[in-house]
């Protein structure tokens, strides 16, 4: 097992599942120091399972949607560890799946709350360390859906995030940051424990809408599947990893040739 991250402190946030969480135990099992955040109690029994694996973690429960809870948890990680090398954000994803003249005005506002906001709030919160130090990642797990049917105003969120990666890259690369995406594109799971939030179809239209979106996911994949939360986490890694030291501001389609 290679150590790439050794002795680096990096902040994983949304990583009591999927994701966030695999990404979180192969960055332990390579050396990084990790803090990782999520909004539920759930992250302390993660964390409680890396630690006795004797990987160096703390939990951090926290409402990523609020700048509050962002910059609350990037000063308790460098309280912690003193420094603050690589920012894996990783908190999103959709809530409701159905045309868009279907979303209601609250539901728009939650999905772009869910899928932007935390991404931006924390990248705020943890620039003003990076520029300090004189360095370090930023990884946005974004996805390929900026281009998908029945959840249009997560695909605004996750453009924006696209956005956010470009523009930061720009800004910030004099200070020695790189800022980087990964677009993940259908991802297999084991069930949540925690629920998005996504309400169970009331009826036969309601379930051929969420069905829609499922058969388009698969139909944009040049390889007809969903990927393994293997296939997602290590492409994040590579890009927070020194052997991308020379890729900034680009968004990376892991989605089995969909382009997003």
């Amino acid at each position: 097992m290679s150590m790439r991250f050794a002795e680096q402190v990096m902040v994983i946030t949304g990583a009591a599942q999927g994701i966030g969480r695999r990404v979180a135990e192969r960055a332990g099992a390579e050396g990084a120091r990790l803090a990782l955040v999520d909004r539920a109690e759930l992250i302390h029994e993660v964390v409680a399972g890396l630690c006795d694996q004797g990987v160096e973690a703390i939990a951090l429960q926290a409402d990523l949607e609020t700048w509050q809870g962002a910059e609350e948890a990037m000063r308790r990680t460098v309280e912690h560890y003193d420094r603050l090398d690589i920012l894996i954000n990783n908190v999103g994803g959709a809530i409701n799946f159905k045309p868009f003249t279907e979303f209601t005005e609250s539901q728009i506002s939650a999905e772009i709350t869910r899928s932007l906001m935390p991404t931006l709030w924390c990248c705020r919160a943890a620039l003003p360390t990076l520029v300090e130090q004189g360095g370090g990642v930023i990884v946005n797990v974004s996805s390929a859906a900026t281009r998908g049917i029945h959840r249009i105003p997560y695909s605004a969120a996750k453009g924006g995030v696209n956005a956010l990666t470009a523009s930061l890259a720009f800004e910030y690369a004099e200070h020695g940051i790189r800022v980087v995406a990964t677009a993940p594109g259908g991802t297999e799971a084991p069930p949540r424990r925690i629920s998005r939030g996504t309400p169970e179809p009331r009826n036969e239209q309601e379930q051929a809408w969420f069905q829609a979106h499922i058969d388009q996911t698969k139909n944009s994949c040049l390889m007809g599947r969903y990927g393994t939360l293997d296939e997602m986490a290590a492409p994040v890694l590579f890009l927070a990893s020194r052997e991308a030291s020379y890729i900034t501001g680009t968004v990376v389609p892991v989605a089995g040739g969909d382009s997003g």
